[in-house]
Order: C-alpha cells, then structure tokens, then sequence
C-alpha cells in the first residue's frame, strides 16, 4: 500500500447514508485496537499480579505488542496488497476478535507474550487498508477528510474505550478488558460486512514494490523521529498504573483518570488552536504531578494534589494568556 494515490474506487456505488456506515464500521475497528493497545497499560499491576510476574516483566507484554506491530505492518501490507480489502479487513478484524479471546483465557507469562506479539500483527495492517477503502469511497480532495474520520478510532478509544476497560477489568478482573476488545472486535467483522463496500485488491502489487519505500532515507528520518516520541510518550504510559498508585499514593481507581486525560489530549489536539493549547495546560499539568510524585515518594493525597494544582494553575494562565493574546 505505497500510496493513496493507488487507493481502487468501490466496486459498488456508495450513498452518502453508506458511506457514514462504512467510516463508523472501520472506525470501531480502531476503536478495538485502540483500546487493547492502551488498556494493558492500564491493568499492568492487575496482570502481574495474575499471571504471578512482576511489574517490570509485565511491561514486556506491551513491548511483544509493539514488536508485533512493527513486524505485521510492512509484512501483511506485502502480503496481503493483491487481496480484496473488506475480505482482508474482516480477515485482520477475525484475528483481532480471536487473539484478544486468547489473550483473556492465557495464564502461562511466556504464552501470553507471545499471544499478545500476535495479537499487534494486525494493527498497522488495518489502518493501511481502512485508509486506502475510506479513499476510495470518495473523491480525491474529500479523501483527507475520510481519513481524518476513519482515524478518529484511536482517540475516541483513548477517550473512552481504554478508561471504560481499565474500570471493567479493575471490577471484574483483567481477562474481563480483553473479552470486552474481543467483543468489540466481532461487532467489527459484522459491521465491515453489512456496510463496508466490496473493494479490489491491487492486482499488479508485488511484495518488492509494496516494501519498495523502505529504499528511501526520508522514510527512515520520519520513523526515527516517531520512535523517539512515541517512545518516551509511551515509556511513561506503559508504567501509569504502578506510577498512580505506588509512586503517587493514589486509589487503584485514579489510573483510569489519567488514562481519561490522556484520552482528552489526543481528541483536543484536534479540535481547534485553543483548545489544543488548553490541552496542553493540563497534559503539563498532569506531567507536573508525576513529577511531584516522584519527587516526594509517600506523599498524602492533598500534598499531592495541592502541588499539582499550583503547577497546573501556573502552566494554564501561562498557555492560556498567550493565546488571548494572539
């Protein structure tokens, strides 16, 4: 899938009615896989203590995910460019359902780590089909504004699907989060089939020039400077659970808090300059008080909070007077 550019029309005429259908059908997709790549950080302590591992080799679960992630994207893109893409979406969306069932009924740390390595094949593969299905039911310049909407998934999950699971697997133990994935995920296969439009696969694809992008260096640029991100994004993330309750002396209940915080800050950094600039006053905010926690280890609740408070306090005024200022 080297380009939107190569994204086929519908084979089938798509009614605008349709068309919502088919963008919230492929959105749910990555809603689910939103979701279960989040709610394990959100559950990290509850799966430890589950599968009888500590912390620290828990974490290793999110890394084998991850590790799938970045082995299934290019690999299934190749091996799946010639397929037809509703059938190649319910396909990944099947394996999703099935894994995430797997992952629930797992006990064994070293079968589940590999359970969950299998279960990240899919993610990269699907936006890449969603994107080139949700291009193709469109015009060429309306074709930024279905991805726009097909991606929305990801921070609708982090909104909500992520602090809904981490609560749900909280109250009725961690297998319960990834059955709710699960589930979600066959609501998925249902919807692509019902609304999704019938869509060739590309018949002159070969796996040499879907991977033929590889070749270029500003790819490589592009995917360092996301690595470095993502990577101290989520090597804060992947440890909130223990940060929120060890480190900050908080209730097992505040961890979806934090998650719902974060969930925010990804929906506002869309949705206009101010409110994006707001976000950022309380995602610093947020930051802050990790930072307080771990500066003081054992503080009380109203310590915590009061340092918090004045740090978001100052960061807003400071954001937020800037852009009165503009």
């Amino acid at each position: 899938m080297t380009a939107l550019a190569q994204a086929a029309p519908a084979a089938e005429p798509v009614t605008r009615a349709r068309f919502v259908l088919a963008v919230v059908a492929l959105a749910t997709g990555g809603f689910a896989i939103g979701t279960t790549e989040f709610v394990t950080m959100g559950l990290l302590t509850q799966i430890a203590g589950g599968i009888g591992v500590t912390i620290p080799q828990a974490g290793h679960l999110i890394s084998a995910y991850a590790l799938g992630v970045v082995v299934g994207a290019p690999t299934l893109a190749a091996l799946g460019a010639r397929l037809p893409r509703r059938a190649l979406l319910v396909w990944l969306m099947v394996a999703y359902a099935v894994l995430n069932l797997l992952s629930a009924a797992v006990s064994h740390y070293g079968l589940l780590a590999f359970v969950r390595f299998l279960d990240g094949l899919p993610h990269g593969a699907y936006f890449g089909v969603s994107a080139l299905v949700a291009s193709g039911m469109v015009s060429p310049e309306r074709r930024g504004r279905a991805l726009a909407l097909v991606m929305m998934g990801i921070p609708v999950a982090n909104l909500a699907g992520v602090p809904a699971a981490t609560l749900l697997g909280q109250a009725y133990g961690w297998r319960a989060a990834y059955v709710a994935v699960g589930l979600v995920s066959v609501l998925t296969v249902v919807m692509i089939l019902l609304f999704v439009p019938s869509t060739p696969g590309d018949a002159t694809a070969t796996g040499r020039r879907e991977l033929a992008a590889l070749r270029h260096p500003q790819l490589w640029y592009a995917v360092g400077a996301g690595a470095i991100g993502f990577g101290g994004l989520f090597a804060l993330v992947s440890y909130i659970a223990p940060i929120t309750t060890d480190v900050g002396g908080l209730p097992e209940s505040a961890v979806a808090v934090f998650l719902l915080v974060l969930g925010v800050g990804m929906v506002g950094h869309g949705a206009g300059e101010l409110i994006a600039e707001a976000t950022l006053a309380i995602e610093m905010g947020a930051t802050a008080f990790d930072i307080a926690s771990t500066v003081h280890p054992h503080p009380t609740l109203s310590e915590t909070l009061m340092e918090a408070a004045e740090a978001f306090y100052g960061t807003a005024t400071h954001v937020l007077g800037k852009s009165k200022q503009k």
